[in-house]
């Protein structure tokens, strides 16, 4: 057989056929999509790995006959008490000894899912970029208010207006000074994520430790923890991975869970924005709250989104903010009774 070494190195799953469309070679990344070893799939008819078997057949046949790469959606991979995994299928004629196909295999759901990776990342951009510009420009009116109502106030306390009256408008220049305070604080929040990382090897059971101390402290709700204990130090900034986690805990406890469950684990040969990473940390944090609105699913990390009632919505905005400042992702799947946000972050 000849030598398929440059493949080896491939995140892409290939297999190479023969005009039987038996397998005679599977690189590494074809033994991870289907969880056995290459000395298993060498020998085995490609066909009976997948449910389209009539429908692949007829594809692998013009591919052979034509010299045309075919391209196959949906094909299904069958798994013996598991769940079927979608893939999509590329298929190449090759005019190398012993054999005629080389097929390409990536399961769809990861495609989707490094696109929207990819729609997040460039959303996040032009909305960070927008709400910084739109906080610049509404602090500068917002001192000007502040300043006018102290004026005001000492110009009130000059007069000293008799009785109730002076009482009244005081407090009327109180209310315009603590609102505009307020706004002041929402403001700086809005501009304040854009500190770079100060990176450093950080235990991410440290990280979690603290936010549980502190969400148990605050709200008194159970948190549950799943620890894989064999995992290493990620190099990021404690205090902004603190507050990354402590952003979606909060919104669980706030929104009503009554238990929350922190779990790590660690994924091998996973893609995250584009970059292949041999070994990653997989953050979830699990409650069973009445879950995300479905109707702001799309808009969950975009700043001034929120489903709670009385919400900033800069919480998770500042969450994805900080996360791909470690070149990590967050997403989610939510549904009443249970809702997993899941933070993806390269181990090195």
């Amino acid at each position: 057989m000849p030598s398929f070494s440059g493949l080896d190195l491939l995140a892409t799953a290939v297999v190479a056929l023969d005009d039987g469309f038996i397998v005679r070679y599977a690189n590494p990344a074809a033994e991870n999509l289907f969880a056995t070893g290459a000395k298993t799939l060498i020998g085995q008819p490609f066909l009976a790995l997948f449910s389209e078997r009539a429908e692949l057949e007829r594809s692998l046949d013009e591919a052979r006959v034509t010299h045309w790469d075919y391209s196959a959606q949906n094909v299904t991979y069958s798994r013996s008490g598991r769940e079927p995994v979608p893939l999509s299928c590329v298929v190449t004629r090759i005019d190398t000894a012993g054999l005629a196909l080389l097929a390409e295999l990536r399961p769809i759901e990861e495609q989707l899912r490094q696109a929207r990776e990819e729609r997040l990342v460039s959303g996040q951009q032009s909305n960070r970029e927008l709400i910084r510009n739109l906080a610049h420009e509404i602090k500068n009116p917002l001192g000007g208010l502040r300043g006018s109502a102290q004026l005001l106030e000492r110009e009130l306390d000059q007069l000293r207006l008799p009785g109730a009256r002076g009482g009244e408008l005081r407090e009327y220049t109180q209310v315009i000074i603590k609102e505009a305070d307020r706004l002041q604080g929402l403001m700086d929040r809005m501009l304040t994520p854009h500190r770079p990382p100060r990176i450093e090897p950080v235990s991410i059971h440290e990280v979690l430790e603290r936010v549980r101390s502190l969400v148990r402290a605050e709200f008194g709700v159970e948190i549950h923890r799943d620890y894989d204990p064999s995992l290493p130090e990620v190099m990021g900034d404690r205090e902004q991975l603190i507050q990354a986690v402590l952003n979606i805990a909060r919104n669980s406890a706030q929104a009503g869970a009554q238990t929350i469950t922190f779990r790590t684990r660690s994924v091998r040969q996973q893609t995250i924005l584009r970059h292949r990473h041999k070994l990653a940390l997989e953050l979830q944090v699990v409650d069973d709250g009445p879950g995300v609105p479905e109707e702001i699913h799309d808009r969950i990390f975009n700043p001034l989104v929120s489903g709670r009632e009385g919400g900033s919505g800069l919480g998770l905005s500042l969450t994805q903010t900080f996360v791909q400042y470690h070149q990590g992702v967050v997403e989610f799947e939510s549904r009443p009774g249970r809702t997993i946000f899941r933070i993806l972050l390269p181990l090195t």
